[in-house]
């Protein structure tokens, strides 16, 4: 079968609606390999994760292998994670430090930042072989650049600056950051990894989504609600009770308190829903006071209130990640098939704050997005039912039009949903890929 066209693809999108083809068609999800994953701002890891030269991460661009690392001059490479002799896997361990780079298959060994460096039986390769030429390397990603500590690569050698594409969406990073006393977090506590059988797109789709918690999160709510508030723990097993409690708002509490607010380049964050002060200010937990004292010390009581005052639930920069400020969680979306996406998530430490809110962080991260989670595990069955759904020869059209007629300009480039429920951040994401997958 032939391969798409450019005007076949945008005809897959018309306003409100989305063919059915977006989430269940093969072709269309390796030209979204090709043209998104291949030329967008992509995130790849943070730079706690690589402090010193040597250390490295394992990471994907894509479905696309790619090794992060500080290379022995203090810059960050981002590298395919593949040996030019016959392209076996170089790099096998999650992470670690290594003055270089070795091939378990004939020994051809690569500098951090890719460089081919030392090749065995070197007199047995023919007289054009040369290992100086750069399709001899790790090949590097090239474009690498970072904000705040969130590095992205792009594999395009030509786009918008980093801090053009993300826009607006910097004042979610800074949210993030500026939590800390210290100005500075780090990734801390290990990583949770699943997956679902279902199309990438459906995770960010759903995190933004102020209609589904009452319905999708049901049984979670009824736990919540019949938990005994005497036997349950403090802090982070209070917080993610009352959470699960308050999904279970009122339809007019969703539509009017929570707030949804769309950018250019498909990114999106939804307002904090909880109206009982922050979540993590539990109400007489001595950790809390504390961390708001070193808080108070290094930044002043004002710049501490504003801080506090931010409220944004999820952030989600298209096209692979999603971050939670207030609780320190991150998300990062790996497509594997146009049916099947890995997920991974990381907690972040706040540098400056007292110990207890880091255990606070992963206790949550256990209750909300862990592979165990009582919310986790209801969004992985529904991404599985659509991935049924949309296969079944069924409605070609998915609608994504509620608050079409009533969304709004937010005098920041950005567009509001008037009514919290809206699907704009959906029709948003689309902008962004009809920009991309349609292009000439």
């Amino acid at each position: 079968m032939p391969e798409p066209t450019s005007e076949e693809i945008a005809g897959l999108i018309r306003p409100g609606r989305v063919h059915r083809r977006v989430y269940a068609d093969p072709a269309i999800f390796e030209i979204e390999m090709e043209r998104i994953f291949g030329h967008a701002w992509i995130y790849v890891g943070h730079e706690s994760q690589v402090r010193a030269p040597g250390d490295f991460v394992r990471t994907r661009i894509g479905r696309r292998p790619m090794v992060m690392v500080r290379h022995e001059d203090g810059s960050i490479r981002v590298i395919h994670n593949q040996c030019a002799h016959r392209g076996a896997m170089v790099v096998a361990k999650e992470s670690g430090n290594a003055k270089r780079f070795e091939c378990c298959y004939h020994g051809w060994t690569y500098a951090t930042d890719g460089r081919l460096v030392h090749v065995p039986l070197r007199h047995g390769y023919p007289a054009h072989f040369d290992p100086d030429d750069p399709g001899t390397a790790m090949v590097a990603a090239p474009r690498v650049d970072s904000y705040r500590g969130f590095v992205f690569a792009s594999l395009a050698a030509d786009g918008p600056p980093l801090a053009d594409f993300l826009g607006y969406m910097t004042t979610s990073f800074d949210d993030m950051v500026d939590r800390s006393p210290d100005d500075e977090i780090e990734v801390a506590g290990g990583v949770f990894r699943h997956a679902y059988d279902g199309n990438w797109k459906l995770y960010l789709e759903n995190l933004c989504d102020a209609a589904h918690p009452i319905f999708v999160h049901r049984s979670s709510i009824d736990a919540a609600r019949a938990q005994d508030d005497t036997v349950h723990t403090t802090g982070a097993g209070e917080i993610a009770v009352r959470q699960m409690r308050q999904n279970g708002a009122p339809p007019e509490f969703w539509r009017e308190r929570v707030g949804i607010w769309t950018y250019p380049g498909g990114h999106a964050f939804l307002g904090d829903y909880h109206d009982d002060e922050k979540l993590v200010a539990a109400s007489g937990d001595p950790a809390f006071a504390e961390y708001l004292a070193a808080l108070e010390a290094k930044k002043g009581t004002e710049e501490t209130r504003r801080i506090m005052e931010v409220m944004r639930w999820n952030s989600n920069v298209w096209p692979n990640l999603s971050f939670m400020s207030q609780f320190r969680q991150l998300r990062v979306v790996h497509p594997v098939a146009v049916d099947r996406t890995e997920v991974h998530t990381y907690a972040f430490r706040l540098k400056g704050a007292p110990a207890r809110m880091f255990e606070d962080t992963i206790a949550f991260a256990n209750v909300t997005n862990g592979t165990g989670s009582p919310v986790l595990t209801d969004d992985l069955e529904t991404y599985g039912r659509i991935g049924t759904g949309v296969t079944s020869q069924g409605a070609e059209w998915i609608e994504i039009g509620r608050g079409y007629e009533t969304d709004r300009p937010d005098g920041k480039g950005g567009v509001e949903g008037v009514d919290s429920t809206s699907e704009v951040y959906i029709r948003n994401m689309y902008d962004a890929w009809l920009g991309f997958m349609a292009a000439p």
